[in-house]
């Protein structure tokens, strides 16, 4: 934990930005995506989970925060964890019409290249080069992840 807490202070001290990690997500449609896709838009990386009530209660504003900056080079891409069953998962993305990419993690190994996610929800905003920089454990506070988003849009 002590590394993963100095990663985080470096994180949010500016300093080096580490790429994201080399990971595949399998979509709820079975198409495959990799880290190497989410290059060239900034993107946040939401792990969640169906039983997660902050993952719920934060859903309504991850899917604003999409289709306010959507059209402006942002993705998002939810990533339900290992424990959660997939038939919660499609059914609460058809029903919620997430719009945006699900994947579910079968294996856990997605959440264990990620920093061995645990805690739900845990979201990385990536710059347009696929670097993390920021990761957010419990849910954001939108107003400051707006502006970031803003800011990162902004960059060449």
């Amino acid at each position: 934990m002590g590394l993963l807490a100095a990663a985080a202070t470096l994180g949010l001290a500016g300093c080096a930005k580490d790429p994201a990690p080399e990971s595949t997500f399998v979509l709820l449609d079975g198409a495959r995506q990799s880290t190497a896709d989410l290059k060239g838009k900034v993107t946040l990386v939401n792990f969640w989970a169906t039983s997660c009530t902050t993952c719920v209660a934060e859903m309504p504003q991850i899917v604003a925060t999409y289709n306010q900056y959507k059209g402006k080079g942002y993705d998002t891409l939810a990533v339900a964890m290992s424990y959660d069953p997939p038939a919660y998962v499609v059914n609460y993305a058809e029903t919620r019409k997430l719009p945006f990419k699900v994947a579910i993690d079968n294996t856990g190994a997605v959440a264990k290249a990620w920093g061995d996610v645990q805690l739900t929800p845990t979201s990385y905003l990536l710059n347009k080069k696929g670097e993390i920089v920021k990761r957010y454990v419990g849910q954001p506070d939108f107003a400051e992840l707006h502006q970031l988003i803003e800011k990162l849009l902004a960059e060449a």
